[in-house]
């Protein structure tokens, strides 16, 4: 042993001494166990603003903070995405029926001349048929439209003649030539009109 370490007080080793370092009971443990924090009570001091309790409350980083953010938006944008594709898809189906339902019109447009000349009595065969056709047309979805009286709409209907007539105040469907057809929101065939114009 060296002079130097007979000479060194006893019981100063410095801070590697055999003691150990100083007791941390101190901490947030000393207090008692802590209740379990949720979710909404870290987001709720951060939203507060109340950082200081943010961070207390064990809040998670900014990183963190970027992770939720990024779920956010994506769940928002699967949503809209489903949203999108529902509504095509949709789309697509009116127009599949629609397809379908246009092969029908010349065989309606026989039925309506055919009960326009009385052709259709009740109880013929030929009735019958015009029966099952028409209701074949309805469980399509097939709407028809067009009628006189009505206040003339080029968004629906397509004018072939227009007749000046005596006090008449705005453009009106005076006859349909041929009854207009849709299908949801499908435009199959408008309806082709005469119509009444004001006389000049």
């Amino acid at each position: 042993m060296s002079k130097k370490d007979r000479d060194a007080p006893i019981g100063d080793e410095g801070p590697d001494s055999v003691n150990g370092p100083a007791d941390d009971s101190a901490g947030p443990a000393a207090g008692g166990a802590q209740e379990p924090l949720t979710v909404d009570d870290i987001l709720g001091a951060e939203q507060t603003g109340d950082a200081a309790a943010a961070d207390a409350a064990g809040a998670p980083g900014s990183g963190d903070d970027s992770l939720l953010i990024d779920l956010k938006r994506l769940t928002a944008e699967y949503a809209n995405y489903r949203r999108r594709t529902e509504e095509q898809r949709q789309i697509e189906v009116e127009r599949a029926q629609g397809r379908a339902a246009t092969a029908l019109l010349p065989v309606l447009d026989d039925l309506s001349r055919a009960e326009k000349h009385g052709d259709l009595t009740e109880g013929s065969p030929f009735a019958a048929i015009a029966e099952k056709v028409r209701a074949v047309a309805e469980k399509l979805g097939v709407e028809s439209y067009g009628a006189a009286g009505e206040v003339f709409d080029p968004q629906q209907h397509e004018a072939i003649f227009q007749v000046p007539t005596p006090g008449a105040t705005e453009s009106t469907v005076l006859e349909v030539v041929e009854t207009g057809y849709r299908l949801g929101s499908i435009e199959l065939r408008p309806a082709k009109v005469v119509v009444a114009v004001p006389a000049d």
